[in-house]
């Protein structure tokens, strides 16, 4: 469920880009104008802002937008712009060529749906030039490289049914290749983890509990390591809860010493329009206090404006 707030009757994107265009204007830009039209509109809304500014000003937005922010509100923004697919072809662009950011691009790819990779696969090429396949061929290695391949490439069923005999058959498999044995056989982890429906691994990692005492997530922590097991969690534990996934993701980026802002804008932004509402609910459950607050806390200024209107209402 999205957490994004838009206007019960939002205004025409033409006056959106005539009040943004006088908000750039001037040596100060009025950036709570900015963040006010921005952050309470939907990829389409967004979509048609930005075209209908190029008609009226002949200039590109995301270019304005560049000139007028700066640091962390800059990023978030920019990154906002895109649609969901265009933005994570743009992650993914600059996590696996440029900053070699491997977690990151390991927690895009593993833990979309089948549909939107294969979207994302589309995008990424017609934006780019280039297939997704070959810069992951190109800048991963080994087995992480293998299950990252396998998983965007693999066609998988999205729905709710379940083969039971299957998922023990599998759970045995697994467990024959990992924690039965002396070394790991990884070649069979990625196949059954990269071909089965994220019902069938939940119904696996059922029986695997069931069977052998503990979890299969608990397994993977045991048997593999470095981006391998990182991809393989990921897929598991998106299966089977996202949100909780995605709050534990951001309890890692606010913890400590330092804010991970990366981490933390990538996902609020990522999963504003989809279940960012179940990530706050699995947080404030986990962690005994609201999303916003721990954002509140983290962040300043119209960066921290930016992101708590991504967020909603503080509940």
């Amino acid at each position: 469920m999205s957490t994004l707030v838009i206007p019960p009757v939002p205004p025409s994107p033409k006056d959106d880009a005539m009040q943004l265009h006088r908000a750039f204007k001037g040596f100060r830009c009025d950036t709570s104008t900015v963040i006010n039209i921005l952050a309470h509109r939907d990829a389409t809304q967004r979509a048609y802002l930005q075209h209908e500014y190029t008609s009226l000003y002949s200039q590109d937005l995301l270019k304005r937008i560049s000139s007028k922010l700066s640091g962390r509100l800059e990023n978030a923004v920019l990154l906002w712009m895109h649609c969901p697919a265009g933005r994570d072809a743009v992650i993914l662009k600059q996590t696996l060529t440029v900053n070699k950011n491997l977690e990151a691009a390991t927690e895009i790819i593993c833990s979309r749906t089948p549909s939107q990779l294969q979207y994302l696969r589309h995008i990424y090429f017609t934006k780019f030039g280039i297939y997704l396949e070959r810069d992951i061929e190109r800048n991963t290695s080994r087995d992480h490289k293998k299950i990252l391949l396998a998983y965007v490439s693999t066609p998988r069923h999205e729905g709710p049914e379940v083969d039971k005999e299957t998922g023990e058959s599998d759970a045995v498999v697994l467990y024959k290749a990992g924690e039965k044995r002396l070394g790991t056989d990884e070649k069979t982890f990625v196949r059954i983890i990269s071909e089965r429906s994220a019902a069938q691994l939940v119904a696996i990692n059922q029986f695997y509990r069931s069977k052998y005492g503990h979890s299969l997530k608990k397994a993977i922590k045991k048997e593999t390591s470095g981006y391998f097991g990182r991809a393989l969690l990921t897929i598991v534990q998106c299966a089977e809860n996202p949100a909780k996934y995605f709050a534990k993701v951001l309890r890692r980026a606010m913890k400590g010493l330092g804010t991970d802002d990366k981490k933390l804008t990538r996902v609020i932004v990522t999963r504003s329009e989809f279940d960012l509402h179940y990530i706050k609910d699995e947080y404030l459950k986990k962690y005994k206090k609201t999303l916003n607050d721990a954002v509140h806390s983290e962040t300043s200024g119209y960066y921290r404006a930016f992101l708590l209107s991504l967020l909603g209402p503080n509940e």
